[in-house]
């Protein structure tokens, strides 16, 4: 593994002071003097609940083959302030923030975004609509939801109603860096949450960024078949390019296969350093030629 240098940030919120969003940037360099004005970065962004370091992020942040930041959103462990089911707003604030932050103190330009579910959606928003967005060329999308209604279905979500209509809230206890944390789910939140459109990346997501879409074939979260409705808006543009890859016996998480997305990531990033992404399609080979 190369050599890096790894920096814990507490980067200002200027529209949420009380927030300060935590993360950490993998360098390559791991001289401090070492200019990275103009130096691309890539950002790694966790789904609901998740954290910075969870999953395949870390890992991934120390073996791609350039600059990295990831973090926790706001109300996710160690960033302060309310998480919400339908606080997808609120997320584009926090990625801005650091998007801005990494520009202006850094010099950085940021040319991939990797997110995996939630962390996925809310990337793909800000490719589409932000300035600070320009550079991006690379984007991965790992297990992302593309119809949102969906989570109104399976035994999951009766469990939430009968709460909702009981007690007015539901509270979901998970696990995040090894700790339980319980977080209160309120009806409004998830009609924010059903309500986020998906349908702008038919046509206003960048022509010219090229992405690959990570899925497991049981993922019990988010159905596959998901994955394909966004290689079929993803792969007609040009020149960017889509590339679907499902994963079999993974689920949502790749709870046991971690390092095997890293792998995949990576063999594709290959390709597209070399230019050799030159159509959309489905990616039929594993790492390294095998099934």
């Amino acid at each position: 593994m190369t050599d890096r240098l790894s920096t814990r940030l507490a980067i200002p919120h200027p529209l949420a002071p009380d927030c300060p969003i935590a993360g950490i940037l993998e360098q390559l360099d791991t001289a401090k003097s070492k200019s990275t004005q103009g130096q691309k970065i890539a950002l790694i962004l966790h789904g609901a609940m998740g954290h910075k370091d969870y999953l395949f992020q870390r890992h991934l942040a120390q073996r791609l083959p350039l600059d990295s930041f990831r973090f926790d959103f706001r109300g996710n462990h160690e960033t302060p302030g309310t998480w919400s089911q339908g606080g997808f707003v609120d997320d584009l604030q926090d990625l801005s923030a650091v998007a801005k932050y990494l520009e202006n103190v850094y010099g950085y330009v940021i040319s991939a975004v990797i997110g995996h579910s939630r962390g996925s959606l809310v990337g793909m928003r800000w490719i589409s609509t932000a300035p600070e967005a320009r550079d991006v060329t690379a984007f991965i999308n790992v297990s992302s939801r593309y119809r949102m209604a969906k989570i109104l279905e399976g035994p999951a979500a009766k469990i939430r109603q009968e709460a909702f209509d009981a007690h007015g809230f539901y509270d979901w206890t998970t696990t995040v860096a090894r700790k339980p944390v319980t977080v209160r789910m309120y009806p409004a939140g998830q009609d924010l949450f059903v309500n986020w459109d998906t349908s702008f990346v038919w046509d206003k997501f960048p022509t010219n960024v090229h992405v690959l879409t990570l899925h497991g074939l049981s993922d019990q979260t988010v159905p596959p078949y998901d994955a394909h409705i966004y290689a079929r808006a993803l792969g007609a543009r040009s020149p960017g390019t889509h590339t679907l890859h499902m994963v079999e016996d993974a689920d949502h998480n790749f709870t046991g296969r971690q390092d095997q997305v890293v792998d995949y990531i990576l063999e594709w990033w290959d390709l597209y350093l070399r230019g050799e992404l030159k159509s959309s399609g489905l990616w039929m080979t594993g790492v390294r030629g095998k099934l």
